[in-house]
C-alpha cells in the first residue's frame, strides 16, 4: 500500500532538461560535462551530449577489436571467451583523451526527488595529444616486441556492443536526489572505454589498444527548469 502511495503521488515533468558536471575517480581521473533532454513520465528516455576527458599516469592498453579478442563480431554475442595468444599490449607513459559524444539516455523517477538512470555515449569524435609506448606483443618471435611506439586517441568513437565498440566511450550507472526544484547530486560508476590508434600497423596488422576503467563517480546536476 506505501508503495502504490508513493508511486501514485510522482507529478514529475513529461519532459526534463539537465546540465551536469561529474567525476569519476580510481587508478586515473575522468572529468565529464553533458547536457541531457529526456521525455516520458516515470520511465524517461532521451538523448544528450557530453564530453568526457580521461587522465591517467602509466597505463596498459591492450589489443582493441574483437575480431581478435574474440574472433567474433556479431553485435549479438554479448560474452565470448578471449582469446589471450592475440593480446598484445602497449604501455604509454601518459593518457589523455578527450571524447565529445552523442549520449543515449534511460531514467526511473522513484520519486519527485529520487531517479535511478542508466547512459551511454553513441557517437562522437575524440583529440589528444600523441604520446609515446612501448610495445609487447603476446608472440616472442614478433619483430616488433618490446619496440616503443607512437599513439594518439582513435578519432572516431561508435557504440556497437562489447569489444565491437570503437574509440573513447563513457556509460553511467547512478542515483539521483534533487535537493530544490534546480540542483540535485548524483552518484554511482562510470565505465570508460580509453582507446589509443598507433602510427604504424603492429602485431596482426592491428593498430588499435584499449583500456577499460571502472570507476565511482559523483556528480552535480542543474536544471533551468523546477521540478
Amino acid at each position: 500500500m506505501l508503495s502504490g502511495s508513493a508511486f501514485a503521488q510522482y507529478q514529475g515533468p513529461r519532459r526534463q532538461k539537465n546540465l551536469d558536471a561529474a567525476l569519476a575517480a580510481g587508478k586515473g581521473f575522468s572529468p565529464a560535462l553533458s547536457f541531457q533532454s529526456l521525455y516520458g513520465g516515470r520511465f524517461k528516455i532521451g538523448w544528450g551530449v557530453r564530453y568526457t576527458g580521461y587522465f591517467g599516469k602509466s597505463t596498459e592498453l591492450v589489443t582493441a577489436p574483437a575480431a581478435l579478442t574474440s574472433g567474433k563480431t556479431d553485435p549479438s554475442v554479448l560474452f565470448s571467451e578471449n582469446i589471450l595468444s592475440n593480446f598484445d599490449t602497449l604501455t604509454l607513459n601518459k593518457v589523455q583523451s578527450n571524447a565529445l559524444n552523442a549520449v543515449i539516455n534511460l531514467q526511473f523517477s522513484l520519486s519527485n526527488r529520487f531517479e535511478v538512470g542508466f547512459n551511454i555515449d553513441a557517437i562522437g569524435l575524440s583529440f589528444g595529444a600523441q604520446q609515446m609506448g612501448r610495445f609487447h606483443s603476446a608472440s616472442e618471435s614478433a619483430a616488433l616486441d618490446n619496440t616503443v611506439q607512437t599513439a594518439k586517441p582513435t578519432t572516431f568513437n561508435l557504440l556497437l556492443i562489447s569489444d565491437n565498440d570503437r574509440g573513447n566511450l563513457n556509460s553511467e550507472l547512478y542515483a539521483r536526489y534533487w535537493v530544490s526544484d534546480r540542483m540535485a547530486v548524483r552518484a554511482g560508476l562510470s565505465f570508460n572505454f580509453v582507446e589509443y590508434t598507433t602510427d604504424q600497423k603492429l602485431t596482426f596488422d592491428n593498430d588499435r589498444f584499449r583500456y577499460k576503467s571502472l570507476l565511482p563517480m559523483v556528480a552535480v546536476s542543474f536544471t533551468p527548469f523546477a521540478k
